[in-house]
């Protein structure tokens, strides 16, 4: 059986970023939701004691669904702080030589976080093919894991994550959050992204969703 996993601060921390209200609704009800979900989903079948990254790889259907907002919800909580924090040296360089600098990749991942139709979630992530770092739009569920692609940073754009404090104001939403991105966590992903490629997730995933 899988579990909420545990916010890594109040819910009352956050400002006028994300109110307590939002993570009533967004982390107690939906992130739960999809949890319950899962469990029941792999009862009595041959993911019933698979792990979520295996679950992730190799699902589909409301399965793989609810398995991914397990997964993207949980990274979520990691890449948002109470206070921004300072991101590695070697994250820094790696931003601006692939984005040209700080203010083009800010620019660059807000706009399209602004501009992804519909509801889903704006990734930063490593690939593995070009060793580089790119931005990547996911719609709904989906996760670039599949792609074989690295997280190393989301921003959900559902609009149950900004509209009880921000309405229909994606791109505020997105400017508040800029400034709440747990950086330390970011260059972290980062560090372990370039070391273990997808492995950095199985990792992350299973320390979060430790098998008793």
């Amino acid at each position: 059986m899988f579990e909420l996993r545990k916010l890594p601060y109040a819910k009352d921390s956050m400002g006028d970023f994300l109110s307590p209200v939002t993570f009533d609704f967004h982390y107690g009800k939906h992130h739960q939701t999809y949890v319950n979900n899962l469990n029941n989903l792999i009862a009595n079948t041959e993911f019933a004691n698979s792990d979520l990254f295996a679950i992730i790889t190799k699902a589909s259907g409301g399965l793989f669904n609810n398995a991914a907002q397990v997964y993207n919800h949980d990274f979520y909580w990691d890449c948002i702080a109470p206070v921004a924090s300072e991101m590695s040296s070697e994250l820094k360089d790696a931003i601006s030589n692939d984005f040209g600098s700080l203010d083009s990749f800010k620019e660059a991942y807000i706009n399209a976080a602004t501009g992804l139709f519909g509801s889903g979630w704006c990734w930063l992530v490593y690939n593995l093919a070009t060793q580089k770092l790119e931005i990547v739009q996911t719609s709904n569920a989906a996760t670039p894991v599949t792609d074989g692609k690295v997280p190393v940073l989301v921003v959900d754009v559902w609009e149950h994550a900004y509209y009880i404090d921000h309405k229909n104001a994606r791109a505020a939403y997105l400017e508040k959050f800029y400034n709440h991105i747990n950086w330390k966590f970011v260059s972290e992903a980062y560090e372990w992204a370039k070391k273990e490629g997808l492995n950095s997730v199985g990792f992350y995933i299973n320390e979060i969703h430790k098998k008793s």
